[in-house]
């Protein structure tokens, strides 16, 4: 059951303790959920890095076309692509060394999921950074 992946203290260290997020699906159009949360996000003091394969800058920040691409260090690869293309992305986050994975909710892939963190990386899936970061009244 993907609950075993929203542990609270993931989320709160992954919301707090972080400072760069890689957004796998990230593109300029204002109307995606991505967008949104990287805003959020962003406004709230995190990097953030676009990945998409239309590689554009977004909300100020130049994007890449893959996480192969980024050269510094991840902290959490949010995956904002369809749940049956979410196990690659997570496969791409594990060998560029990145600290976690987060699924937004709707996307579950639990096998991606174990495979992540069967190489130590930490796992939140299935749940909203902006919702979650609300329920915690983090600052």
């Amino acid at each position: 059951m993907h609950n075993a992946f929203a542990d609270e203290n993931v989320i709160r260290r992954l919301l707090t303790g972080t400072r760069t997020w890689a957004f796998v699906g990230l593109s300029d159009n204002p109307g995606r959920t991505a967008y949104d949360q990287a805003g959020l996000l962003q406004a709230r003091g995190k990097r953030i890095i676009p990945v998409h394969p239309a590689a554009a800058t977004v909300l100020g920040e130049p994007g890449y076309a893959s996480l192969a691409e980024v050269l510094e260090k991840v902290d959490v690869v949010a995956i904002y692509r369809r749940a049956e293309h979410a196990g690659r992305a997570v496969d791409e986050a594990v060998a560029i060394g990145a600290g976690a994975v987060w699924l937004p909710l709707g996307v579950v892939d639990e096998a991606a999921a174990r495979r992540a963190r069967e190489a130590g990386l930490d796992v939140v899936m299935d749940r909203c950074p902006g919702v979650e970061w609300a329920l915690r009244r983090t600052p």
